[in-house]
């Protein structure tokens, strides 16, 4: 059996048989000549030195198939993912009370199935909240942590083919929450999001918690002004004086290491308004603050160094010893690309930051229109789950057989991301041309960029 990791954590069990299937399905829709190749069967027992063959091949054809945009977007591989989630966790179809976190530390219970995807639970919050069908795909469901001080840690962002409810419970931990945020990062959207009174709401309640954890930055004069504005309930005034504040809209990450300007340097990472913002502690304690703009990023992966002997599967899925790296490809100076490293449990969260910039930039650019992006997004994309083909199906998970072969990890590439397993016999600088993430928005760099 094989064991698929998101960020570090258990997704999902699979067996070979499992993952032939998957191949076999998506080959019938899509041609052969679409769908990369499999792993061919052996008819004897293999060796353990084939059995990690196999894994990494297995590994790389996961990666290859997430990284085709019609194969890693196809409901095929994505309700494969979920049902393989939702039997390795043992957790049955049915109806449940889900609790999802605003940003004033209020609480939306609705009424799902366990079943459900991350659309579902978004569109079944929108519709308690009452907001507009045409403002759901501005925001979205995030898994978070709560620290000592009453802030959050980004774990990441629900993706698609996972189910939001047993994502958070398989925790096995309260610190872990779902919340609901916007998910752009120009912030010529909020004039949309604030047309309608439940948008504006949840941006002013946003605006407010991200000032209260000193997310954005507020001098004297400024937090008398805010204060005025909101003794007044003059939400929008509040908010159009925010968007003038530093670091508004930016999404701050745990302190972590970088080796930029040098080697071992911890660093404050925040992502916002198309950079990553870096305030760095140097060796000598001095603070330095720089930015990297998303445009001069010619490329950029996230690697995982996954230890082969790192206990059971399931244990103690909050404090996994993956090492996660986050490496973008700088261009320094017109001649002059630089490779910059994060090592952060957030390398994740933060290519998908940078991947979601990206994309907004080339919608700016091709002159489309992020609204009809979204819409078009909810109505080709929402499927509720079939929760009776759920409870129906055979069970994706056979007991692991000890005469058979060793249980393996299996990392893959299930964001927007590459991930890749590294066992201990294998170079981290080994990547193959399928670990990075290009950047399309770098072709269009110019010399006034410069």
């Amino acid at each position: 059996a094989y064991n698929i990791h998101v960020n570090g954590v258990l997704h999902c069990r699979v067996r070979y048989s499992q993952l032939l299937g998957l191949h076999e399905q998506l080959r019938k829709e899509y041609g052969t000549n679409v769908v990369p190749a499999f792993p061919p069967k052996k008819i004897f027992t293999l060796t353990p030195a084939e059995v990690e063959q196999r894994r990494e091949q297995l590994e790389k054809y996961m990666q290859a198939v997430r990284q085709d945009p019609t194969l890693g977007g196809s409901e095929t591989f994505n309700s494969f993912l979920r049902k393989a989630q939702q039997e390795t966790q043992q957790i049955p179809t049915e109806e449940v009370v889900l609790e999802v976190l605003l940003s004033n530390g209020q609480k939306v219970k609705v009424t799902i199935l366990t079943s459900d995807q991350t659309e579902d639970v978004l569109e079944a919050v929108a519709s308690k909240l009452d907001l507009p069908d045409d403002l759901v795909g501005y925001f979205s469901l995030f898994l978070v942590r709560e620290t000592k001080d009453g802030a959050f840690s980004f774990v990441r962002k629900l993706q698609e083919f996972e189910l939001p409810y047993v994502s958070v419970t398989s925790l096995h931990n309260p610190d872990f929450q779902i919340i609901l945020r916007k998910s752009y990062w120009d912030s010529a959207y909020d004039d949309d999001v604030m047309e309608h009174r439940v948008g504006l709401n949840l941006l002013y309640a946003q605006t407010v918690s991200d000032i209260e954890h000193g997310w954005i930055l507020v001098n004297k004069e400024q937090h008398r002004q805010l204060k005025s504005l909101q003794e007044k309930v003059s939400k929008k005034e509040f908010i159009r004086l925010a968007q003038t504040l530093k670091y508004y809209g930016y999404l701050k990450f745990d302190p972590c290491v970088t080796d930029f300007p040098e080697k071992g340097c911890h660093v404050v990472v925040s992502a916002g308004n198309n950079e990553l913002n870096f305030q760095v502690r140097l060796p000598n304690e001095q603070i330095k603050e720089g930015s990297f703009k998303v445009t001069r990023m010619r490329c950029w992966r996230v690697t995982s160094s996954v230890p082969m002997n790192n206990g059971p599967s399931g244990s103690s899925p909050g404090k996994s010893e993956v090492k996660l790296e986050l490496a973008f490809e700088y261009l320094m100076s017109k001649d002059r690309l630089q490779w910059v490293t994060i090592t952060s449990p957030q390398a994740i969260m933060l290519s998908i930051c940078l991947q979601s910039m990206v994309d907004e930039l080339m919608v700016k650019k091709s002159g489309g229109s992020i609204r009809k992006m979204f819409r078009r997004r909810l109505n080709g994309a929402l499927r509720r789950s079939d929760s009776q083909q759920a409870v129906k199906s055979p069970p994706l998970l056979d007991s692991p057989d000890a005469s058979r072969e060793p249980m393996a990890k299996l990392s893959s590439k299930l964001t927007s991301v590459s991930l890749r397993g590294i066992s201990h016999s294998s170079s981290a600088n080994d990547v193959g041309a399928n670990d990075f993430h290009g950047n399309y928005a770098f072709e269009g760099i110019g010399d006034e960029d410069l």
